[in-house]
């Protein structure tokens, strides 16, 4: 873990969350579909929320971006970079551009200038860690070229699968807007300590375009909808090995004890497709830095539960096997870090690892009732947790923080923080609660409708502050728009 990092070391200064209205809470999803409700709410979370059929991934992140300038009181001029991170684009040229313009629109009806010509308007794309990869130019930019402007990050996604499959309950929907300036008044970050690893997996979590057009794909799976081909089991696999490598990363650029890395932080956020992922995460990294450490006491109990010997650990974690390469040689129940697993499984009663469990807890309620966000998981857990430090008073000045973000594909990113000094007013501003209001429990029917991307029966109110007015339909010599989407600016009320 870096020393404290100094007043001027960039980070994030402000957060914004925004999730659609209509909302399904698991205890129901479970009376509809005969799933066991306990292991839901376990090993899933609480609910989950949905989009309306007038809502889509670019209005959801326009209307986090919206709300940050608003709660933060930032002048548009200051922005100098808009950057969108998301897997669910639906447009495979721009994408933050078409953000822009809603905001725009929406200042300009408030009577406000628009955001300034010169605002760079990337759009990064890489499964679940679109947002943080997106976050770290911005981090980079404010840095270099920015020359004091600050830049937005919106991470927003649409997390949709088919019915019936296993990936059904972890569902979710939303856009997190995150504030980035030179000097964080929030949450500092120091990307010279961070770690990163990936490695390419082939049938971990992918979209392929050419699915559409296959025989083997499902007529029913096909048109506007986004669902993923993907492997639970062997993505579970991959999401742990990844973690624990950008792990081992991050220890070889810092160094020192590496059980501190998870230890010492007060609060650990991931990326989190369903709430006990992360733990299982946690777990095998926890082995890790005990084995890094040589502490054979610390897990003697769990590698005797596990019959699994410390040195097997050793020669585990210091090879470099892959999850595709393993595949291929030995079948898809291949798992590079098996023993590892092992004695993680075993540590349910351990007292050290209880102690960094306890470090997931800021936030944890709240963010199980959003469902998997997909690039806005992590982003959306780390505006939860100072949500939660803030209502209960918590003495965060300087506390550290580690985040680890994390996209099927494969890819993770280690990095550490530190909470700036004077934080609570920032924190205070966001207003996680509030964007949490106004849900709408949906019945089966009507959650059916949605999921289809059709209206329900029950007439629902608008979504704002944005929505979908049509698609263009011209296709001539001179003149051309179909498909593209045209947005209007709801009126509130």
């Amino acid at each position: 873990m870096s020393e404290v990092l100094a007043a001027a070391n960039p980070g994030l200064s402000g957060l914004s969350l925004y999730v659609p209205r209509p909302r399904v809470p698991l205890a129901a999803f479970a009376e509809w579909t005969g799933a066991d409700p306990g292991k839901l709410a376990a090993v899933v979370g609480d609910a989950f929320r949905v989009p309306q059929p007038d809502e889509d991934v670019y209005t959801m992140a326009a209307a986090a971006v919206l709300r940050l300038l608003q709660q933060h009181d930032v002048d548009p001029a200051r922005v100098g970079m808009l950057a969108l991170g998301t897997e669910s684009s639906l447009d495979n040229a721009v994408g933050a551009v078409i953000v822009r313009g809603m905001v725009d629109d929406a200042l300009r009806r408030a009577g406000r200038a628009p955001l300034p010509r010169d605002v760079e308007v990337p759009e990064v794309k890489h499964a679940c860690l679109g947002g943080m990869y997106a976050l770290k130019s911005a981090l980079r930019y404010v840095q270099t070229d920015g020359a004091e402007r600050v830049a937005v990050v919106v991470a927003a996604d649409i997390a949709q699968y088919e019915r019936g499959s296993s990936g059904e309950p972890t569902q979710g929907a939303g856009a997190v807007a995150m504030l980035v300036e030179p000097r964080a008044r929030l949450l500092a970050l120091d990307l010279r300590a961070a770690g990163s690893s990936s490695d390419e997996r082939g049938w971990d979590f992918r979209k392929p375009v050419a699915r559409h057009f296959m025989a083997e794909y499902p007529e029913s799976c096909r048109g506007e909808r986004d669902f993923p081909v993907f492997n639970g089991k062997y993505s579970t696999v991959c999401y742990v090995e990844a973690v624990v490598r950008a792990l081992q990363s991050a220890h070889a650029r810092g160094g020192g004890d590496p059980r501190s890395l998870l230890g010492e932080p007060a609060a650990l956020l991931l990326h989190r497709p369903y709430d006990r992922m992360p733990v299982a995460a946690l777990g095998a990294a926890w082995v890790w830095a005990c084995v890094r450490a040589g502490d054979r006491e610390a897990l003697g109990a769990a590698c005797h539960a596990a019959d699994v010997g410390f040195d097997a650990l050793v020669a585990e974690l210091g090879g470099d096997s892959s999850a595709r390469y393993g595949v291929l040689a030995h079948g898809p129940e291949f798992d590079p870090l098996a023993r590892t697993q092992a004695v993680a499984r075993q540590l349910g009663k351990d007292e050290a690892f209880a102690r960094v469990l306890a470090a997931t807890r800021p936030g944890r309620a709240l963010v199980r009732q959003l469902g998997n966000l997909y690039t806005a998981s992590l982003p959306a857990w780390i505006a939860a947790a100072f949500a939660d430090a803030h209502a209960r008073a918590l003495e965060w000045d300087g506390a550290a923080v580690t985040l680890v973000g994390y996209g099927s594909g494969d890819a993770a990113e280690v990095w550490s923080g530190r909470v700036a000094p004077g934080w609570r007013e920032a924190a205070g501003r966001s207003d996680v609660a509030g964007a949490l209001t106004g849900a709408i429990d949906l019945g089966r029917e009507e959650y059916e409708a949605l999921h289809e991307r059709r209206a329900p029966a029950r007439e629902l109110p608008p979504p704002g502050p944005f929505a979908i007015a049509g698609r263009g339909r011209t296709y001539g010599r001179d003149w051309q728009d179909v498909g593209v989407a045209h947005y209007r600016v709801v009126e509130a009320g």
